[in-house]
């Protein structure tokens, strides 16, 4: 994946999530060849999860568990699937603290 398509589709996934969390309180990063999924927190940013491109124009997700670790969602697809299956599945830790 070459950095303009990756910094791409980190800029499309980013858009896409906050429509479907309904906050902007969501970024995205390209690193590599992942898509990185960040929470913001204030003036913070918490990684939540990440997704990587597996196949022309697939993705695969995995969170980070609370030890650091990378841990597999059990999904792949587009990068519109992939951002429903990470709200879906990772809502709880995409939500604004209101507290």
């Amino acid at each position: 994946m070459s950095a303009l398509h990756t910094k791409h589709s980190a800029t499309t996934l980013q858009s896409r999530l906050r429509s479907l969390l309904g906050h902007e309180q969501v970024v995205t990063q390209a690193y590599g060849r992942h898509l990185l999924i960040k929470r913001l927190d204030d003036a913070e940013s918490t990684v939540v999860a990440r997704l990587t491109e597996i196949g022309h124009h697939r993705y695969g997700a995995a969170f980070r568990s609370h030890s650091g670790r990378w841990e597999p969602l059990p999904a792949t697809g587009t990068l519109d699937e992939m951002a429903e299956v990470v709200t879906s599945l990772l809502l709880p830790y995409l939500q604004t603290n209101n507290y």
